[in-house]
């Protein structure tokens, strides 16, 4: 399966341009998933020297990617590619209902029914971390 995952707010905490913490178990399942022999994309915003970073971020902790931001390796940098990625899955920080955990993803993607992705699961396992309010959302809800 080819699994196109994006990086800020999905691999690590948004903090774009900056790269944030990792989310828990991310590197671990995206190294799993590789090992099931699933071909990952990194499909991301970033550019440049930012997507550099990224990816050698990811490199050093043992992900590498099948392609970046491309359908394949060969398409990088081509000027007649399309934007839009071509993979079976795609994990992203912003899916309708937010980012379920990363064992919950795995779970998904290895039972081959990640288009149910919240069917039989707990509505408060389904995301792996809530972004911090700020004062005044705290303070007026």
């Amino acid at each position: 399966m080819i699994i196109a995952v994006d990086f800020d707010g999905t691999i690590v905490r948004h903090e774009y341009p900056r790269i944030g913490k990792e989310i828990p178990f991310a590197i671990q399942t995206l190294k799993q998933l590789m090992q099931d022999g699933h071909m990952l994309i990194l499909n991301t915003v970033r550019e440049g020297d930012l997507l550099n970073e990224a990816v050698e971020y990811c490199r050093q902790r043992g992900v590498e990617f099948y392609a970046v931001n491309a359908s394949n390796p060969d398409e990088y940098g081509s000027s007649n590619r399309s934007r839009k990625v071509n993979a079976d899955v795609f994990i992203d920080d912003h899916n309708l209902g937010g980012l379920p955990d990363w064992g919950i993803i795995y779970q998904m993607i290895k039972s081959g029914r990640p288009l149910q992705p919240y069917e039989g699961i707990e509505q408060e396992q389904a995301y792996n971390y809530k972004r911090k309010k700020g004062f005044l959302s705290r303070l007026f809800g």
